[in-house]
C-alpha cells in the first residue's frame, strides 16, 4: 500500500520537483514569481518548459494542454502531442518555452457576451505560474488565464487573478500603516462541496436527469430526511470505495482532500479541503468536481452537482471558506493575543463588513442562477438576503466600541482602538448560524450561499475586489492623519455606526427577518433575474473598473452571458418537461387507466351485482388527471411560444421567470399526483425512492 505522504502530489509539478529539476537560479526566479506575484522572467520560461517536459514524459504523458476556465463554468483543453517533425520521417519530443507561456485557442464557441465578433475566433491563453502544473489523464496540463485578441478576460480565472492583485495593494497599505510590512497578502480558500450520489442505472432511465441534471417530476417518498439518519451516519460500502478512490485521485493532484461524510438528505454527501490560494483552491474546486464524476461513473454511480436535483429534500451547496494570510503565513483576520493584533483585526473586519454592506447586490449576483434559486431561502441555505454573522459576544463589542461604553465581558476599561485596553477578541466562542450567508467563524468568514455546481471564482472576485475597496478608502484616510491612533478610533466607530445594519445573528429563515431587513434598507433580490441587472448599476461599473478587475465592457459581457445561461437552462428544462409528459407520463398514464377500465368490465362481465366502485372512482380520477394534464401540457407550450417572441435579454429571463417557471411548476404537481395514483410498474421512470435509497 502507498503510503500518504508518497501519493500526495506525485503528479504535480509542485515547488519539490521544481527544486530537484530546475537549475538553482531558474528555481529562484520563478520561485519569486509564484511567492511574491512578479511578472515571468521570459528567460527562464525555455528551462522551465523543458524540464516540465522531461518530468511529464517520465510520468506516461505524450501530450499538453493549456488548461483553463472560460464562462461557462467548466473547463476547458485543447491537447497537442510533445511531437515536432525532423527531416527523414523522423520527430523529436518539444515543448518551447513560448508553449509553455502563451497558447491560441479557437475562441468563437465560447461565451463571450459580445467582446468579440462572431467571425473573430481567436483566443489565447496565459500561464498563471502560481497554479502548478498537474498530469492528468496522461496529459500534461498548465493552468492558464483566457483572453480574446483585444486582451478582454473571457474566463473565471483572469478576473481572479486581478481581484488577487487588488486585494494584495490596498491590504500592503493597511500594513505598512500599522507597521508590518510583507512582500504579499493573498486570499485563502476552503470551499466545501456537496454532492449527490445515485445509481447510473436509474439515472440513465430519467430523460430530467440526462437533460438538466436534476429532477422535474416526482412524487415525494415515504421516507426522506425526516429522521435525519443519514447525517453523519455510517458511510454505504458502495459510497465509501467511491470516497477512497476519490481521495487517491485527488491527493495525486495535491489536492487538500480533508473531510469527508454523509449529509442532511438521502444520498447526499460533502467533501471539504484545506485552506489555501484562492486562485489554487478554485483550480482544485474544479478539478473536484471533474473527478468526482469521473470517479463515480467507475462505481457504477451518477454524482449529482445540481442545486436541487430532488424536491422535498435539501439542495447542495457549497461553503466558500475565505480569509486573508501574509506570505509569511499570518492569519490577517485572527484575532490575536494583545491590544496591537486586535486592533489590526479590527480594521480588517470592519473593512469586510463595510464591503458586505456597500456591495450587498454583487454578492448575490455572485452565486445567482437558475439552479440555485431553487434552494435559497430553503431550509437548507442561508435566504437571499444578504446579511452577516458576528456572533454575541463580538457584536457586544462592537456595540460598547461604537457607545465608548466599557465592555464587561472581559473586564475591559476602555474601548480606546488602537492605543491600549481592548479586550482579547474571542475566538470562535459562538455557535454557528447555518441561516446566515456569511458568517464570522473564528479567523475567517464563510460565504454559504453558493451553489453545489458554482465556480467560487465568482463569488471570490466579488469579495476580494470589495474589501479592497474598503481597504483603500480607509488607507486613504490614515495615511493622512496627524494622529494615527486617534484616526483609526474615529475611522472603526464611524464605520461601526455606518455599517451595522448588516450584522444580523438570528434566524434568517424567518418571515420577520425579511420584514426587518426591509426596515434597515437591505436588498432582498429574490431570484436571478433580479439579481443581475446590478453588475450594470454604476457604483459596481466604478468599483471594478477602479481596481482594475473588470472593464465596463467586460462587465457587460458577463451580465449578457449570465441572463443568457438562465434562458438556456429554463429552455432546456421546460423542453425536457414537455417531452417527458407527452412521450412518457400521459401514455403511462392513459395505459394504466384502459388497464383499470378493463378490469371493472371484467369484474360486471363476471358477476354483474359485485361493486366496482374502487375501479370507477380510481378511473374517475385517472381521467380527471388525463385531462388536467393535457391543459398543463398546452400551458406550457403557449407559455413557451410567448418567451420566443421577446426581444431584449432581459426581458427573456424575465418572461421565463414569471411565466414558463410557474407553467412548468403547475404541469409537475398535476404530474406528480398521477404519480401516486399510477401502478407503479406502469410508471415509465423510477421513482423518488428508488433514485434516493437505492445506492
Amino acid at each position: 500500500m502507498t503510503r500518504m505522504n508518497e501519493l500526495f502530489g506525485c503528479k504535480v509539478f509542485n515547488d519539490a520537483v521544481m527544486q530537484q529539476r530546475l537549475p538553482k537560479d531558474t528555481y529562484r526566479a520563478l520561485k519569486k514569481t509564484i511567492d511574491q506575484g512578479r511578472h515571468l522572467d521570459p528567460a527562464i520560461a525555455g528551462v522551465v518548459a523543458h524540464a516540465m517536459k522531461e518530468w511529464a514524459i517520465d510520468q506516461g504523458a505524450t501530450h499538453f494542454t493549456h488548461w483553463f476556465q472560460p464562462m461557462t463554468g467548466i473547463t476547458a483543453e485543447k491537447h497537442d502531442a510533445f511531437i515536432t517533425p525532423l527531416p527523414g520521417g523522423r520527430v523529436i519530443e518539444s515543448f518551447s518555452g513560448k508553449e509553455l507561456v502563451r497558447g491560441e485557442s479557437d475562441a468563437s464557441s465560447f461565451p463571450s457576451g459580445g467582446l468579440r465578433s462572431t467571425f473573430e475566433a481567436r483566443g489565447y491563453t496565459a500561464w498563471d505560474p502560481t497554479s502548478y502544473a498537474f498530469i492528468k489523464d496522461g496529459v500534461l496540463c498548465v493552468p492558464t488565464a483566457f483572453c480574446s485578441y483585444g486582451g478582454e478576460a473571457l474566463d473565471k480565472k483572469t478576473p481572479l487573478l486581478r481581484s488577487m492583485d487588488a486585494l494584495n495593494r490596498q491590504a500592503r497599505r493597511i500594513l505598512k500603516l500599522m507597521g508590518r510590512e510583507c512582500e504579499r497578502v493573498v486570499s485563502t480558500t476552503g470551499p466545501e462541496q456537496e454532492y449527490f450520489l445515485i445509481d447510473k442505472a436509474l439515472f440513465d432511465r430519467r430523460t430530467d436527469l440526462l437533460c438538466t441534471g436534476r429532477t422535474l417530476f416526482g412524487a415525494k417518498p415515504p421516507k426522506g430526511q425526516e429522521l435525519e439518519d443519514h447525517y453523519y451516519g455510517a458511510i454505504k460500502p458502495r459510497v465509501q470505495a467511491f470516497m477512497k478512490e476519490l481521495n487517491d485521485e485527488l491527493w495525486e493532484l495535491g489536492i487538500l482532500a480533508k473531510t469527508e461524510h454523509n449529509e442532511v438528505a438521502p444520498c447526499q454527501h460533502e467533501m471539504a479541503p484545506i485552506f489555501t490560494v484562492t486562485n489554487v483552491a478554485a483550480d482544485h474546486n474544479q478539478l473536484t468536481m471533474e473527478l468526482m464524476k469521473k470517479v463515480a461513473e467507475r462505481h457504477g454511480l451518477v454524482c449529482l452537482l445540481a442545486e436541487k436535483p430532488f424536491a422535498g429534500v435539501n439542495g447542495s451547496g457549497k461553503h466558500n471558506n475565505w480569509s486573508l494570510s501574509t506570505d509569511t503565513g499570518y492569519n490577517l483576520l485572527d484575532p490575536g493575543d494583545s491590544p496591537y493584533d486586535s486592533a489590526q483585526f479590527l480594521l480588517f473586519l470592519i473593512a469586510v463588513i463595510r464591503a458586505v454592506d456597500n456591495y450587498q447586490d454583487l454578492l448575490r449576483e455572485s452565486v445567482a442562477s437558475a439552479g440555485n434559486d431553487h434552494r435559497l431561502g430553503a431550509n437548507e441555505a442561508p435566504p437571499a438576503i444578504i446579511s452577516m454573522f458576528l456572533g454575541t459576544e463580538l457584536t457586544e463589542i462592537l456595540e460598547a466600541i461604537e457607545s465608548g461604553k466599557p465592555y464587561e465581558g472581559h473586564g475591559a476599561d476602555e474601548m480606546t482602538v488602537g492605543v491600549h485596553a481592548l479586550p482579547k477578541f474571542p475566538r470562535d466562542n459562538t455557535d454557528r448560524n447555518r441561516t446566515s450567508p456569511f458568517a464570522f467563524t473564528g479567523n475567517k468568514f464563510e460565504f454559504r450561499s453558493l451553489g453545489a455546481s458554482d465556480s467560487i471564482s465568482d463569488c471570490n472576485v466579488v469579495i476580494n475586489t470589495i474589501v479592497a475597496e474598503s481597504l483603500r478608502v480607509y488607507a486613504d484616510e490614515l495615511e493622512t492623519a496627524e494622529n494615527f491612533s486617534s484616526a483609526l478610533h474615529s475611522l472603526i466607530v464611524r464605520e461601526i455606526t455606518e455599517h451595522k445594519r448588516i450584522i444580523f445573528n438570528g434566524n434568517g429563515y424567518s418571515a420577520e427577518w425579511v420584514q426587518e431587513a426591509a426596515r434597515r434598507g437591505l436588498k432582498n433580490l429574490a431570484s436571478t433575474v433580479d439579481a443581475i441587472p446590478c453588475l450594470l448599476e454604476e457604483k459596481n461599473i466604478e468599483l471594478f473598473r477602479r481596481h482594475r478587475v473588470f472593464s465596463e465592457a467586460e462587465l457587460r459581457a458577463r451580465y449578457e452571458i449570465k441572463l443568457e445561461g438562465y434562458i438556456k437552462v429554463i429552455a432546456i428544462e421546460a423542453e425536457t418537461a414537455l417531452t417527458m409528459a407527452r412521450r412518457e407520463i400521459l401514455p403511462a398514464v392513459m395505459r394504466f387507466a384502459g388497464e383499470v377500465a378493463r378490469d371493472a368490465r371484467a369484474v360486471k362481465d363476471y358477476a354483474p351485482a359485485l361493486s366496482t366502485t374502487p375501479q370507477d372512482k380510481l378511473l374517475l380520477n385517472l381521467t380527471a388527471g388525463i385531462s388536467a394534464l393535457t391543459d398543463r401540457i398546452e400551458a406550457l407550450q403557449q407559455a413557451m411560444g410567448g418567451f420566443r417572441r421577446s426581444a431584449d435579454v432581459l426581458e427573456k429571463a424575465k418572461y421565463q421567470h414569471e411565466r414558463v417557471l410557474p407553467a412548468m411548476a403547475d404541469l409537475r404537481v398535476v404530474a406528480d399526483q398521477l404519480e401516486l395514483q399510477v401502478d407503479k410498474g406502469c410508471w415509465p421512470f423510477p421513482t423518488y425512492t428508488d433514485l434516493l435509497f437505492r445506492v
